[in-house]
């Protein structure tokens, strides 16, 4: 589709199909923008044109920023050990099942076989914080313990591709060091400017964030890594000024589900095919078996250890199993760098997409828990 604004008009259109849908049957709404996705992905072929995947990316980086923002300083120290213990945990257990599955199960060789484990050993962000938010269940010691563990897992992730995959030249130091000096300022800058320049329609909080999103993004890029990798931690760095501050992160998230996050979920949708779902259907559901079965047999118990209440352990369990943003960029890492096939790619991506939905959807309809708020949340 040559013509910007009728492509404009296809997604968007598509974005409200999912969002009146969700609605109605009370559903994440990221949820249904990846099935609608997909939906429309074989039916009409969406165009993923250069400015789509910009948009998706940046929807991303900045999803993972909200979602790093939310993660409670108080409530971390509080519950160390089980955040802590059901992020390690979370990581390492389909990590390794999936690998030792990979490698003798299907013989992959060890290469391949390390990125389907590291593809299937995360938990996605974007879809637990999207899930929180639209619940409430950010607002709760539940779901900033979640988001916690998410953060913990996905460190697990990163530091697994990064360690294995990494390219050590001399952009890797540079993207390493100036983030570092980025996490070491913004507590002492950002708090002043924003305070400094107070509510404008201009925004310039938000542009100031969005300017150190996209800086530490593009030296990312240089290194070889990825832009939404620096996001989660400049979010944790500042959340004691936003969780201050909760008009900003407000704004911030309109921006965000609006225009932003339904191209990043409705496009991750598109990129399942149903050819391929047809032809390795079955192999695509052991995956998806693996990952949940291995996060189930580790983090349950561990939910029964802190004493989480029955439907509390099930719910953060289901969560942790969910699987996304990083679960997809390790897969398009393997195949961009020749390390895995097309049809390896696709059968990771469709198994991680099929994580994001699967496990969500059960612990929505099933296992809800009590709604606490932690008190002078609103």
């Amino acid at each position: 589709m040559d013509n910007v604004w009728f492509a404009s008009a296809l997604w968007i259109g598509l974005a409200l199909v999912a969002s009146v849908g969700s609605i109605y049957v009370t559903i994440s709404v990221a949820l249904v923008e990846i099935v609608v996705g997909a939906i429309g992905g074989n039916l009409i072929g969406l165009p993923l044109t250069p400015w789509v995947n910009y948009l998706a990316g940046f929807g991303a980086i900045l999803l993972t920023f909200l979602a790093g923002a939310e993660i409670d300083p108080v409530v971390v120290r509080k519950h160390f050990w089980s955040s802590m213990s059901i992020g390690v945990v979370g990581f390492l257990a389909p990590y390794l099942g999936v690998l030792l599955f990979a490698r003798y199960a299907l013989h992959w060789p060890w290469p391949e076989a390390q990125i389907a484990g590291i593809s299937l050993s995360t938990t996605s962000v974007a879809v637990v914080y999207a899930v929180m938010v639209e619940t409430g269940y950010n607002r709760t010691e539940l779901g900033k313990i979640i988001l916690a563990a998410c953060f913990i897992n996905d460190i697990g992730t990163v530091l697994a591709l990064g360690l294995i995959f990494a390219n050590y030249n001399l952009w890797l130091a540079v993207f390493v060091a100036a983030t570092a000096v980025s996490l070491w300022l913004l507590p002492k800058f950002g708090p002043w400017f924003f305070q400094k320049m107070g509510p404008r329609v201009s925004e310039p909080q938000t542009k100031f964030v969005a300017l150190v999103l996209f800086f530490l993004g593009g030296l990312a890029s240089l290194a070889g890594s990825e832009a939404v990798l620096p996001a989660y931690l400049v979010g944790m760095v500042l959340a004691p000024t936003f969780l201050k501050d909760r008009e900003l992160p407000h704004r911030m998230r309109v921006v965000a589900f609006t225009i932003l996050t339904p191209f990043y979920f409705l496009k991750a949708g598109s990129l399942v095919e149903a050819r391929t779902i047809m032809a390795a259907g079955g192999l695509i559901l052991v995956y998806l078996a693996v990952k949940m079965v291995t996060k189930f047999c580790g983090i349950l118990p561990l939910t029964s250890y802190f004493r989480f209440e029955r439907r509390e352990g099930m719910y953060t369990t289901l969560l942790m199993s969910t699987g996304l943003t990083f679960g997809s960029i390790s897969a398009l890492f393997g195949f961009t760098n020749h390390i895995i096939s097309q049809e390896q790619y696709t059968i990771l991506v469709t198994a991680v997409i099929g994580s994001a939905v699967v496990p969500t959807l059960i612990a929505q309809r099933w296992f809800q828990p009590t709604f606490r708020p932690i008190a002078g949340e609103t």
